[in-house]
């Protein structure tokens, strides 16, 4: 069969509840364990449990949802495959990737990030299901819904954010400095793939150095680089402490410090740091934007990409105090529009563009287009 229905399920009502989440995955065990863990958290619903890619795009069709479970390894088509398509039938729900693949390696979990999916989370063995499993897939949704903008009982106060001011602007003419010196980048969820759209419209020739902050685990960042070096047509390390700025390279932060930029006497260098941030993640894009403020000053450009919370949204406001600019990915192109969303409400974005235009934009005021 196909699918569970909710009435063959047990789960309640797709109209019921404070959300909904949509559970794809080829394994009857498994969508029947993954149903329950997520009725028991009583903040979430199960609107429907597929067994297959094409029946859950066809209740896309006519169903809203706001999370979607999806399985990698599933017969027909697979979850990486249709992952471009269930981002599109869902039009706006956030996709966590529930797979056992995931701790094949990295490539795997960059390359479901890298196609826009939300978040990763390996699936343990059908024996293996637990309490601690249920806790963190309670979290990972908590995250999501909380992105999606979906209410949840017992809000906290609500956020009046500032409005944008004049200084950013959603289309036209953007005034960047012919002479920026660096570009510093700060990401999250959705991130990954929002860098391969800037990189790609920047040519191999343009000199300027670019530095990465996106939020991922250690083991991922050798790969990372590996695949920010053939998407940017130019080398790219991830950092090490006193490690040279120097052109037509990529520097990307390592999973566990901060990647902060220093002077030196013949240039400048990164200096690696583990204090705790405010944003509380590690890395943090705001010690790296705050130092390049520091070092560069309004010979620096920024970009905030697609990620979950406001990490980058106090650096950006270094950046713009020191004369940079601040360049910010549009909503409409953000998988999650919470970080540029952030520097966006703050009035601290020059632009705020899909993220192939801000490559376009870099590579032209860096003299490469």
């Amino acid at each position: 069969m196909a699918h569970a229905s909710l009435a063959d399920t047990g789960f309640g009502s797709a109209a019921a509840g404070p959300a909904q989440v949509l559970i794809v995955d080829d394994s009857v065990v498994a969508r029947s364990v993954l149903g329950r863990m997520v009725e028991g958290t009583r903040r979430f619903r199960v609107a429907a449990a597929y067994s297959d890619v094409r029946a859950a795009l066809d209740y896309l069709k006519t169903h809203s949802v706001d999370i979607i479970l999806l399985d990698i390894e599933m017969p027909g088509i697979d979850g990486l495959t249709a992952l471009p398509d269930v981002i599109s039938a869902g039009r706006g729900a956030k996709v966590l990737i529930v797979s056992s693949a995931a701790e094949q390696g990295a490539a795997v979990t960059v390359q479901a990030l890298a196609l826009g999916a939300a978040d990763t989370l390996v699936k343990p063995g059908i024996g293996a299901f637990g309490g601690r499993f249920a806790e963190v897939l309670e979290e990972r949704l908590s995250r999501l819904l909380e992105t999606h903008g979906h209410s949840v009982p017992e809000p906290a106060a609500p956020v009046h954010p500032a409005p944008v001011t004049a200084n950013t602007q959603q289309h036209g003419p953007v005034q960047l400095p012919d002479d920026f010196e660096l570009v510093a980048i700060g990401a999250s969820t959705g991130g990954i793939h929002a860098l391969s759209q800037l990189l790609r419209a920047i040519p191999a020739r343009f000199q300027v150095p670019i530095l990465v902050t996106q939020h991922l685990p250690v083991s991922f960042m050798s790969y990372f680089a590996t695949q920010l070096a053939v998407l940017g047509g130019r080398p790219c390390d991830v950092a090490a402490d006193r490690m040279r700025i120097r052109p037509g390279r990529i520097i990307v932060a390592p999973g566990d410090a901060h990647m902060r930029v220093v002077r030196t006497s013949d240039g400048s260098a990164i200096r690696l740091t583990h204090e705790k941030a405010t944003s509380g993640c590690m890395p943090s894009v705001d010690p790296m934007f705050e130092s390049v403020a520091q070092v560069f000053g309004a010979r620096a450009l920024g970009v905030v990409l697609s990620g979950m919370g406001r990490d980058g949204c106090e650096g950006a406001k270094d950046l713009i105090d020191a004369g940079a600019r601040v360049l910010a990915q549009d909503k409409t192109s953000s998988v999650v529009w919470g970080m540029p969303g952030a520097v966006a409400n703050a009035g601290r974005a020059s632009a705020i563009l899909p993220p192939d235009e801000i490559g376009r934009l870099i590579a032209r005021r860096g003299g490469a287009a």
